[in-house]
């Protein structure tokens, strides 16, 4: 069978990696020189922990396929390093302390650490906690090198084809098949045409699918300078419980009325995600945004709280910040749905609206809507 596959971030590439895992062929286009979207604009996480109790099994899934991957495809830079959330409080303490004894508890490899512990664990956490949350399935690769390194893999099967600058204009089904005709007048014929378009949900995607339930989330990140030391684990704040539905109870329920945020932290919705980039620098954020129209600019007040939250928990200040930047993704607002699936046509899908689960839940979601096409 012959796929096109339209949009190459992490769903795209996910879904093409699935196609040549079974003996497809794919044809992959980017409207980009490189994908420049959120699949470049994330920490790397494949994050386990916050993930939902529904969601536990693909996400477990994913966790599997990133650690094949990286066996196969070094240039991803999977690392089964694991996370630490500190809690501070003892509003947070309770939402660990339920964590680390619910149901849900064992899969994702949660265990409640003394600073002790966790200074044993990670020796660069030398800040100020109260305790930490281990989960030992939590893992990273790198974002911005994971891609090139899965499409170069994948060239090597000989049954793989990518074309960068190259933005799909109309997709036409023919009953049999579907036509991919791109900005050059080039026509690309197909068995099936898989449209991953991240944020991008006007043009051809709602030519295609119409108005999708999904809309668009803003944050902002950074990164520093080398650390100079190893950080063992990635690392997360209480302020996470908040947002990961993974936490969710009477816990977090308590947390929310007892304590509040800062008013930085509360204006932005703010948690703190870090994790440690193979070249040594950290990888800093986040904010959630939802409504429309984003600031075109980056606010500086975020920066701030996340370096002295950081520099809280690791007991010692950050190096310098060499980049900071934004970055749009795309979220189904269906409670119920991981990813918003479209069948635009009889040949013709589209798929996206993964949240920031997308780098976690990537090659799950690909090998999933493969099992759902019947590839």
């Amino acid at each position: 069978m012959r796929l096109v596959i339209i949009g190459g971030g992490i769903l795209g590439t996910a879904h093409a990696w699935a196609a040549i895992a079974r003996g497809h062929e794919v044809v992959h286009l980017e409207r980009e020189r490189e994908a420049r979207g959120a699949t470049v604009r994330n920490f790397g996480l494949v994050w386990v922990s916050g993930r939902s109790a529904g969601e536990l099994e693909l996400t477990l899934r994913s966790r599997e396929l990133w650690e094949e991957i990286g066996g196969r495809v070094a240039g991803v830079g999977f690392r089964p390093a694991g996370s630490i959330t500190l809690v501070r409080t003892p509003a947070e303490l309770a939402v660990a302390e339920a964590a680390a004894s619910g149901p849900t508890a064992a899969a994702r490899g949660f265990a409640l650490l003394e600073p002790e512990q966790v200074l044993a664990l990670n020796p660069a956490l030398r800040g100020k906690y109260l305790a930490g949350l281990h989960c030992s399935t939590d893992a990273a690769v790198e974002s911005r090198q994971a891609l090139p390194a899965l499409r170069a893999h994948m060239a090597a099967s000989g049954r793989y084809t990518f074309h960068e600058s190259t933005e799909a204009r109309s997709i036409t089904d023919t009953g049999a098949g579907a036509v991919v005709l791109d900005d050059r007048g080039r026509r690309y014929e197909a068995d099936l045409v898989v449209h991953c378009p991240g944020a991008a949900h006007s043009g051809l995607t709602r030519e295609l699918a119409g108005e999708l339930p999904v809309r668009r989330v803003r944050l902002q990140m950074m990164q520093t300078e080398p650390l100079g030391e190893e950080l063992t684990t990635a690392i997360a704040d209480g302020d996470s419980f908040r947002y990961y539905p993974g936490f969710a109870g009477p816990q977090v329920d308590s947390l929310t009325a007892e304590q509040s945020q800062t008013a930085t932290a509360a204006e932005h919705k703010m948690q703190l995600l870090c994790v440690q980039r193979l070249h040594g620098g950290l990888t800093i954020g986040d904010t959630h945004e939802y409504t429309e129209p984003f600031a075109f600019d980056v606010d500086e007040a975020p920066y701030e709280h996340l370096t002295e939250v950081t520099e809280e928990l690791l007991g010692r200040r950050l190096p310098r910040v060499v980049r900071r930047w934004a970055g749009v993704y795309s979220q189904s607002v269906d409670p119920d749905a991981i990813v918003t699936r479209a069948r635009a046509d009889t040949n013709v899908w589209v798929v996206t609206g993964p949240g920031g689960r997308g780098m976690t839940l990537g090659p799950a979601i690909g090998e999933q809507t493969a099992d759902q096409i019947g590839l």
